[in-house]
């Protein structure tokens, strides 16, 4: 955060700033509209379907290039990172618009490219902005806050898909000139709420309200899958699609009925646990000035400044003795000695972090399991992704005439895992001290299975593979986030998750651009066309895939037995718990 925060106290504010960030999550999915865009790039301005995949790298790269975004988290106000994220979404989306509307224009290939990068880009600033700020709201729930607003992100594709298809009648252009218009106004008007607050505490209300906000998006998941299948059979009136939409916007408002029920019927009685000190303001680069064991909140949010990050080598006002003692000690070479002026006080010395305690970026990367992680995440994200950029394609080569059923199939179970991970491995994790990693092993079995069922090709087989790949592919991406958070602390947690994510887009440029794209384009030629049919179009890059989640599993099962203690250690109590610091 910066420096000298304001935090909105109270305990409603956190909720506001929840129920708005949902919406804020999903003006940051505007990167799953692609594949409805897409063959719209590709009809209009004549590009080969490697050209077009290479256009989906882009959107990849813009979406998941958040390192800037996680530094400006610390640096700067919440408002400030959400208002790039506005910029970069009307100049990139604006662009993608002239072009397809205005092809006579003429835009080069490598600048439509660069704009689809920048645009793509709004999602980290708005994904990040929300994502550390709620975090650092509700720390003592960070896996269901993540799988809530990660659950947000992945459904998102299909409130897309039902905006194209109702409201806009199914045309790239309109999309184009909503996501150019549409989504800036939205985060414009909830850029206010999105703030950091006093930490909510723990207790029963705090559990009823979570699990409210799971149920309503569950709903509205289902209720968006209904529609879009209904719309696919039965043609509904002007009217009747508005009314449709409209009561999709009444689910997406819902959240905010808990603060309206903390307004209207205060809980005076019961209180939750006090987390955050009487300070209206946090300090990232100074110690807490009182002398008593820091909460646990003030430890998960202030950072470094506590007490069991920094041990004293000296006090200040040393005697002569005490420090000719301190000079003969077996460490004096690793110490570094600040004289105060007039006082000759000596500067303190870090320890070097616990996994756990506040890393920063430069601490967690020497870390073997930073580096685990990484990879298990960007085996399982990357393969998942490819198979998402090119879903319109790899419907089409099985034969399947509307793909926007797939896109919001895929779309749905993408959600069900997201919220569900979130569910799941907070419960076995509270209660059996289970590390989170274990569901990205049990995922990363599954996807190996739905790889082998889509080049298998088996008749319903594209269904089913794409509900267990959609399903996998949301536990990966949002079990990554509470885990880093866990083992490497929130304090520095914005660069540190982004860089995480740059797995994403990597995994889609190997993946996706150079494999699923070349394989392609060389069964196209095969058959003499520009568009492949049949399965073969995509077997070989399905069979890669399924050995690339079989590196992730063993990579996996590695990490999760090394940081088996750590979660034993932060779960011992039933709740999350920073270590007590041991003085030696």
């Amino acid at each position: 955060m910066p420096k000298r925060q304001v935090l909105k106290a109270g305990s409603r504010p956190p909720w506001v700033g929840l129920a708005a960030a949902v919406w804020v999550q999903i003006c940051a999915g505007n990167g799953y509209n692609f594949p409805l865009y897409s063959s719209a790039l590709k009809s209009v301005l004549g590009f080969s379907q490697q050209q077009v995949t290479m256009l989906g790298v882009a959107n990849d790269i813009g979406e998941n290039m958040g390192l800037l975004a996680g530094i400006a988290c610390n640096k700067f106000p919440i408002w400030a990172v959400l208002l790039v994220g506005v910029f970069a979404c009307v100049l990139g989306y604006g662009s993608l618009w002239l072009a397809v509307t205005q092809p006579a224009a003429d835009m080069p290939y490598w600048a439509l490219w660069i704009a689809l990068v920048v645009a793509a880009n709004s999602n980290a600033w708005f994904g990040t902005a929300v994502l550390v700020t709620n975090m650092r709201n509700f720390p003592l729930s960070r896996g269901t806050v993540s799988g809530i607003l990660k659950g947000y992100v992945g459904i998102s594709a299909a409130v897309y898909t039902v905006i194209y298809s109702l409201l806009l009648g199914q045309s790239a252009s309109k999309l184009l000139l909503f996501l150019t218009l549409g989504l800036p106004v939205i985060c414009l008007a909830m850029m206010y709420f999105v703030r950091p607050c006093t930490p909510s505490g723990e207790d029963s209300s705090v559990h009823v309200h979570f699990v409210y906000t799971q149920a309503a998006s569950v709903l509205l998941a289902i209720y968006l899958l209904a529609i879009t299948i209904i719309y696919d059979v039965v043609s509904l009136s002007d009217a009747l699609s508005y009314i449709l939409v409209a009561i999709m916007v009444i689910f997406l408002i819902s959240p905010l009925g808990i603060p309206v029920k903390m307004t209207l019927f205060p809980n005076n009685g019961k209180k939750s646990t006090p987390l955050a000190g009487s300070s209206g303001h946090l300090d990232q680069g100074e110690e807490y000035s009182n002398q008593s064991e820091p909460s646990v909140t003030q430890q998960l949010v202030q950072g470094e400044a506590y007490s069991t990050q920094t041990e004293p080598l000296v006090t200040s006002n040393p005697s002569a003795s005490d420090l000719g003692k301190f000079f003969e000690s077996d460490d004096v070479s690793d110490v570094e000695t600040l004289l105060a002026v007039g006082e000759g006080a000596v500067k303190e010395k870090r320890r070097p972090p616990r996994r756990g305690e506040d890393f920063t970026f430069r601490e967690a990367l020497i870390k073997a399991d930073f580096w685990l992680l990484w990879f298990t995440y960007f085996l399982g994200v990357g393969s998942g992704v490819t198979v998402l950029n090119n879903l319109a394609q790899i419907g089409a080569a099985f034969g399947v005439d509307d793909t926007t059923i797939l896109l919001c199939l895929f779309s749905f179970c993408n959600f069900v895992g997201r919220l569900g991970s979130g569910a799941i491995s907070e419960h076995f994790v509270r209660s059996k001290t289970i590390p989170r990693t274990l569901w990205m092993t049990c995922t990363l079995i599954l996807m190996i299975l739905a790889f082998v069922l889509f080049a298998l090709a088996f008749s319903g087989s594209l269904y089913i593979s794409t509900c267990i790949l959609g399903v996998c592919y949301g536990f990966q991406y949002a079990l990554m986030v509470p885990t880093a958070s866990e083992l490497f602390g929130l304090k520095h947690f914005g660069i540190i998750y982004n860089f995480m994510a740059l797995g994403n887009p990597i995994g889609a440029l190997l993946f996706s651009g150079l494999l699923a794209g070349y394989v392609y384009d060389a069964e196209a030629a095969k058959q003499g066309s520009s568009t492949c049919l049949g399965a073969e179009c995509y077997r070989l890059t399905f069979l890669v895939l399924a050995g690339v989640c079989g590196l992730g599993t063993i990579l996996s099962v590695i990490l999760t037995e090394r940081i088996r203690p750590v979660y034993k250690m932060l779960y011992a109590s039933g709740s999350f718990c920073l270590p007590q610091a041991s003085h030696h």
